[in-house]
């Protein structure tokens, strides 16, 4: 697909040519900060810089971290301590590094949520969909082998949960089980491979981050009317448009000084909120907690990978088929990672031909079922097991594979959508007027 048409940078004086010659950076960031934009972005396309922000604050709070940190199961909750104590600074980075993670996952989901409602995943920006789904599952895997280096005690106990699921992999599980654990149980071994891919995995996100921000920006923006900008020329893309700079900049910089408020006010006054008390107790593999739980990021898909016990009848029709290779722990795992995997595949499975869930009334409301679904798993992750909970998540966890496999294909078939504006600027004349605010930019 053509770009979107607009002016391109063009070095004035002798240094500028020169440089441009040989190395255009000054043209790839003027290209990049200054690419047209729909002009009717609501507040919900904040996300990315604040993520932006996410990823710069994990990074330089990690690798100060790491400085201090001994990646010694005999060391590593003494090292902890010291950083917390004895470094200068140390609990405030610590808590930044802690709390980071937590707004990266508000910002990633809230990301995530905006897309599916406003078919972002759509074409022509499936590639740009499994990228971001890509930095999702890297994000996860960053934050878990992160949760783990304190080496307390849920640190310890998550790990070997979750790492035990792999062994769940009928023939190949306990071998790969095995790799991860550098040993037959959580140990030094351990410690030290999640120490060196925790600190590895953001650079890999920060790469593929780029790879995300060059796809988007060869599409174009989605907006929410999901009408693509005109591209036949260079003066009807501009009644759509706007340059990223100043307009948006200066837009995300006061929703990011916003949110940078509420964040460092958790950080002074709150840090441990979203942690577990547990984990200021030392690793003991001799007493087990009374309930191991992940962080609440994590909550939703291991509510998923609870719900599927031995007594519900699709575990037990695979276990019949499979001839025993598919069991109760197996088939959770399955449906934990499915679950994800469902919606990377939401470009081929909406056959919707609009775009925007905003001129879509049937799927509004299945959209609110799936968001409050969201947050029932969430709920159920954090409780102990018990029947009532194991009902209430697997009905959950029914609904949220019956929205991507079944609700989402059928809608664009018996929906019927409303009326679609022509182009984005009749959206945003629609809301602005006609007016100087309808041309921010002349």
């Amino acid at each position: 697909m053509a770009g979107i048409p607009h002016d391109h940078y063009e070095p004035k004086s002798g240094i500028e040519k020169w440089l441009h010659k040989r190395l255009p950076i000054v043209g790839l960031l003027y290209d990049t900060i200054m690419i047209p934009t729909p002009k009717n972005l609501n507040w919900m396309w904040i996300w990315g810089i604040v993520l932006t922000f996410c990823l710069v604050l994990q990074i330089v709070t990690g690798i100060v971290l790491a400085m201090h940190y001994t990646p010694n199961t005999g060391l590593a909750f003494a090292s902890v301590e010291h950083i917390m104590r004895d470094v200068n600074g140390g609990y405030m980075i610590r808590y930044m590094h802690m709390n980071g993670a937590t707004l990266f996952f508000i910002a990633v989901y809230l990301h995530i949520f905006r897309g599916l409602y406003y078919g972002s995943y759509k074409a022509p920006r499936e590639v740009t969909w499994i990228i971001g789904m890509l930095i999702y599952l890297a994000m996860m895997a960053t934050a878990f082998m992160g949760y783990v280096l304190p080496w307390g005690q849920m640190s310890f106990w998550g790990a070997t949960v979750i790492t035990g699921l792999f062994g769940a992999i009928p023939g190949i599980g306990p071998s790969i089980q095995q790799w991860l654990l550098g040993g037959p149980a959580v140990d030094n071994a351990t410690l030290n491979r999640f120490f060196s891919l925790h600190y590895l995995l953001p650079f890999v996100i920060a790469a593929l981050v780029a790879v995300h921000i060059w796809a988007f920006h060869t599409t174009g923006n989605n907006n929410p009317t999901g009408v693509e900008v005109r591209r036949t020329s260079k003066a009807e893309a501009e009644k759509d448009t706007v340059p990223f700079w100043p307009y948006f900049v200066l837009k995300d910089l006061f929703a990011l000084s916003v949110i940078m408020t509420i964040f460092f006010a958790i950080v002074a006054f709150m840090p441990n909120y979203f942690g577990s008390p547990d984990n200021y107790i030392m690793a003991d593999s001799l007493k087990t907690p009374p309930s191991i739980e992940p962080e609440w990021y994590f909550l939703p898909f291991y509510a998923i990978l609870r719900a599927f016990t031995q007594d519900v009848w699709i575990v037990q029709l695979a276990h019949f088929v499979t001839f025993g290779l598919v069991d109760a722990k197996f088939f959770g795992v399955l449906a934990m990672f499915g679950a994800i995997a469902v919606m990377a595949l939401a470009p081929w499975l909406d056959t919707s031909s609009i775009r925007s869930g905003k001129y879509r009334p049937m799927f509004k409301w299945w959209f609110l079922l799936l968001c409050i679904d969201f947050i029932v798993l969430m709920w159920c992750g954090s409780q102990f097991p018990t029947a009532l909970i194991g009902w209430i998540s697997l009905i959950a966890a029914t609904y949220w594979f019956a929205y991507f496999l079944i609700i989402l294909p059928l809608l664009g078939v018996i929906e019927k959508p409303g009326k679609v504006p022509a182009t984005i600027e009749e959206d945003f004349n629609a809301h602005y007027g006609q007016g100087e605010a309808a041309h921010p930019a002349e």
